[in-house]
């Protein structure tokens, strides 16, 4: 039963399909387009009218004519699509995905005018619209216009889509643009002429209407994203020109308008001109990062701190523009040739700067052509007009010579020379050996001289020596003189202090011995006084404290005798005064221990025996009475 359930649903879908595609389709012309397509139309034949032909040279129906048609078929439902007559091809929507643009190439339309390659921009909503495109004169060809990212209805017999990536000039980094369409250059110039509402040629129109020329263009595109026609525009990405620290950028600009020169009359070496026109600029370009155009300007970096150039060959600055020079080799009057090195030390100021490049082009042919013929030939002309041992004599003096001359020769160029240094001189081997020996030999002759004085002193100190000697024996015998002298005078000294102080020491003797007594009877004196002040003291203390303590104890009894008194009172209250007398015998009784019956009790009958009986028992009390003190007569411990 569920095999022919399933064969029935199988039955009804093949049922509906074939109902929809021959019965619908056949008889009603119904075409259903989905939601994420269109339909594309081909016409097969016009029923009636020759004039629903084609003209010559289309290939896209605007008007109903037989062929593929302009107007596409949105998602939906359509009647009347009658499959002999037209057939309907399901082609997806143009997807743009981000970070692309799609470049749009017409199979129909106008043709492109004679000397352009791109087609002009024209109104047919982002070519989702043919039959606009092809009604406002579209073109055929390569398009000026693209479409950015996001989803398209385009007939993709009229239109072909071409995915291109978007431009990106990155970080520090500049566009250089070169335009493939427009008008020509004009004679005379390199690059385009300025256009400015193109929007950094993304709308490659504004460009066209503009006059935008053709070729290599004068403005540069910063770091940034763009939406680029690659078939209108293409991009060169060069790094930014940077001046460093400690330098001007001197502008040679190869566009532009011829400018007049601004230095005057007497700089007549180059034109230097405004800022914008072709030339050398006048205004130079302080430390910094610029965004220049390589094809179409210049930098040339001119360094603004002291500069120093070295004639040596084993030395060379950082800055690389003295490696052309060498040692300077010259020849002396007496005809000996002997190399010096020498330093320049020289300052572009900055305002010269453009003086100095219209003039010699760069630094390094302003050291090649001027600096280093001046430096090398005053040397040499120098040399010659004295012999190499006073040259070297009168270094000094030459230097300061050299250093006036060049500045002199450098001013006239707009260079300051700020200080010239002559290093290292040397002359040949054969005048250093001569010079050598020469001067050894004066410094012998000079240690043979120190030798005799120092021979000569010797000589005088020895005999001042002997004097010194005899002299020791007469003043040692002086001295023992003196000396015997002297320990009299100390003897008698020594007796007449003995003598003082033994009278000094008995005198202070009887002073102490007196002062000690004086001392001891004051001392006694004091423990005495001390010791009655203290018995005083200690007396009253004691009277005082009986004084009180009788005080207190007197308080005390008054105090307990009053309470008992109360206390008696209120008992006698209570019990009443003949009971409480006789409870106050029974409670001493009781405190006393005392025998209210006798321990022992004697009696007698009144016959014979009854006197002695009483004797007998009052001797028996006798002997326990004793009995009873005998152990408190006992030693301890007995």
């Amino acid at each position: 039963m569920e095999t022919i359930t399933n064969f029935w649903w199988l039955i009804m879908i093949v049922a509906s399909f074939i109902f929809y595609k021959f019965v619908l389709r056949v008889f009603f012309g119904m075409v259903i387009v989905p939601e994420d397509k269109i339909g594309l139309v081909t016409k097969k034949f016009v029923l009636f009218g020759a004039d629903k032909a084609l003209p010559d040279g289309r290939i896209i129906a605007t008007k109903g004519e037989a062929g593929f048609q302009a107007q596409t078929l949105a998602p939906g439902l359509y009647w009347g699509m009658w499959i002999w007559q037209y057939s309907v091809d399901m082609t997806p929507f143009t997807i743009i995905p981000e970070g692309k643009i799609g470049l749009v190439l017409s199979k129909d339309g106008k043709e492109i005018p004679t000397g352009r390659i791109l087609a002009r921009k024209v109104m047919c909503d982002n070519f989702q619209d043919a039959t606009a495109f092809l009604n406002n004169g579209g073109q055929k060809g390569r398009q000026t216009a693209f479409i950015t990212t996001g989803s398209y209805r385009i007939n993709t017999f009229l239109f072909d889509v071409v995915m291109a990536d978007q431009i990106k000039i990155f970080e520090n980094m500049v566009g250089v643009v070169t335009a493939l369409d427009g008008e020509p250059i004009p004679i005379g110039q390199i690059a385009g002429k300025y256009a400015e509402s193109h929007n950094n040629f993304q709308d490659f129109d504004k460009f066209l209407e503009e006059g935008g020329n053709r070729g290599l263009q004068p403005q540069v595109m910063l770091a940034g994203s763009y939406y680029i026609n690659s078939w209108a525009v293409q991009i060169e990405q060069t790094p930014m020109t940077d001046v460093p620290i400690g330098y001007v950028g001197v502008v040679i600009s190869y566009i532009g308008e011829d400018g007049q020169d601004v230095t005057g009359e007497h700089f007549k070496h180059g034109n230097i001109v405004s800022k914008g026109q072709r030339g050398v600029w006048m205004e130079p370009l302080g430390p910094g990062k610029y965004a220049l155009n390589k094809y179409t300007t210049k930098l040339e970096l001119v360094p603004t701190t002291n500069l120093v150039l070295n004639w040596a060959d084993a030395r060379s600055e950082s800055h690389n523009l003295d490696h052309n020079l060498s040692t300077i080799t010259v020849r002396s009057k007496d005809g000996f040739p002997f190399n010096l090195d020498v330093s320049q030390i020289i300052h572009v100021p900055a305002n010269e700067a453009p003086k100095v490049i219209a003039r010699f082009g760069s630094m390094t042919n302003l050291v090649s052509q001027v600096l280093e013929p001046t430096i090398g030939n005053y040397f040499r002309n120098s040399a010659q007009e004295s012999d190499v041992i006073s040259f070297l004599s009168t270094r000094k003096e030459r230097q300061e010579s050299a250093k006036n001359h060049i500045k002199v020769v450098l001013d006239e160029y707009n260079v300051n020379a700020v200080d010239t240094l002559i290093g290292d001189i040397v002359p040949p081997d054969s005048l250093m050996k001569t010079l050598t020996d020469r001067k050894i030999a004066e410094e012998e002759q000079k240690t043979y001289q120190t030798q005799k004085m120092a021979q000569e002193q010797r000589q005088g100190m020895e005999k001042e020596t002997a004097i010194a000697d005899m002299q020791k024996e007469i003043v040692r015998a002086s001295q023992s003189v003196e000396i015997a002298q002297r320990t009299a005078d100390a003897t008698v000294k020594k007796a007449e202090g003995d003598a003082t102080s033994l009278k000094l020491n008995v005198n202070a003797e009887a002073e102490a011995t007196k002062m000690r007594a004086q001392a001891e009877a004051e001392a006694t004196k004091a423990r005495a006084g001390a010791q009655a002040e203290a018995t005083r003291l200690n007396a009253s203390a004691e009277a005082e404290k009986i004084s009180k303590t009788g005080l207190a104890e007197a308080e005390k009894i008054m105090a307990i005798g009053k309470s008992t008194a109360e206390a008696y009172q209120l008992q006698v209250s209570a019990m009443g005064g003949d009971n409480f007398t006789k409870y106050k015998i029974t409670e001493e009784i009781g405190k006393g221990n005392i025998k209210v019956i006798p321990d022992v009790l004697i009696s007698g009958n009144n016959g014979a025996d009854g006197g002695i009986s009483g004797l007998l028992g009052m001797k028996l009390m006798e002997m326990m009475d004793s009995n009873k003190e005998t152990p408190k007569n006992l030693p301890k411990g007995k």
